[in-house]
């Protein structure tokens, strides 16, 4: 069992929460959420304390959103639950976190948007992933993107390219205070340096699990032999960083509920009654489906 104190805390949640199809089209209702109806958000916050919002990346959903779209979202979840948040693709992936492109303005921009849940106390990190073609050549870019970040705040920066791995980047995040992203990925994406526990922040730690599926990874259900290395390495990380965030993004069909509350079960964390009915209930649902079939190993 994990010993854990007051200055010590796991979160652990799932990469989204607004699924609404049925999971033949990945979405969540019948697996985990009861109907279309049900108000999903609040419901979703019954059984985890945080979750990842990924929808602010897209600048297709992010134009419409709003001070408001927070302060809802504020309002639909019971205290101590937090949002870690995803910064807009306009900021890592057009501008490039080009600080003379502008990509701290739009960082500002973003920042006073979700600022109803800094206020709420619910902000949780603000996640910077690079998207893959972002290489180590753009080193000096990403530090003085660094260099000038608003203060007061957990960010965490995930690398998506294989040149990322040597000695330098670790070291920039660490004298910036900024969480380096451990991913468990397709081995085919030659991210498993991401893998290895890197503690690079003194306030928090960051885990997002993408699934292993090549084509389609977010469809993807872990067994539990798969997630046992990673108990061993919440074990490890625990102690070492004041609060360790972890997010299953194996989304689709709701394979990210079950993983998430397996997960929970494995490292001896309270589990209640409610998460343990949701639980065994998902994972009927998939052995009863012809859609597919998951084994409880």
């Amino acid at each position: 069992m994990i010993e854990r104190d007051s200055m010590h805390q796991i979160l652990i949640g799932c990469s989204g929460w607004s699924y609404a199809d049925l999971p033949e089209k990945g979405g969540w209702t019948k697996v985990f959420y009861p109907d279309g109806q049900t108000k999903r958000l609040s419901y979703y916050s019954q059984f985890f304390n945080t979750v990842e919002m990924d929808s602010s990346f897209y600048e297709k959903f992010y134009k419409y959103m709003t001070k408001q779209t927070f302060i809802g979202m504020d309002k639909a979840t019971p205290d101590h639950f937090e949002f870690s948040i995803k910064v807009p693709e306009t900021v890592t992936h057009i501008k490039r976190l080009d600080v003379n492109k502008g990509a701290i303005s739009s960082l500002e921009e973003f920042l006073d948007k979700i600022s109803p849940l800094q206020i709420a106390k619910k902000l949780g990190a603000i996640l910077v992933q690079l998207p893959p073609s972002f290489t180590v050549a753009d080193f000096k870019n990403t530090e003085n993107f660094l260099e000038r970040l608003p203060s007061d705040y957990h960010y965490a920066l995930e690398f998506r390219h294989p040149s990322w791995n040597t000695e330098g980047p670790w070291e920039m995040l660490k004298h910036y205070n900024i969480a380096a992203v451990m991913t468990d990925s397709p081995i085919l994406d030659n991210l498993q340096f991401l893998s290895e526990i890197t503690i690079t922040s003194k306030n928090h730690s960051f885990i997002r699990l993408h699934g292993r599926n090549t084509k389609h990874r977010y469809n993807y259900l872990y067994s539990k032999e798969e997630l046992l290395p990673w108990v061993d390495k919440v074990k490890e990380i625990t102690g070492k960083t004041n609060t360790l965030r972890i997010y299953f993004n194996n989304h689709y069909g709701g394979k990210a509920v079950i993983n998430a509350l397996q997960f929970k079960e494995m490292l001896e964390l309270p589990v209640s009654n409610k998460e343990k009915i949701a639980l065994d209930h998902a994972k009927k649902y998939y052995s009863n489906a012809t859609l597919d079939t998951i084994k409880d190993r």
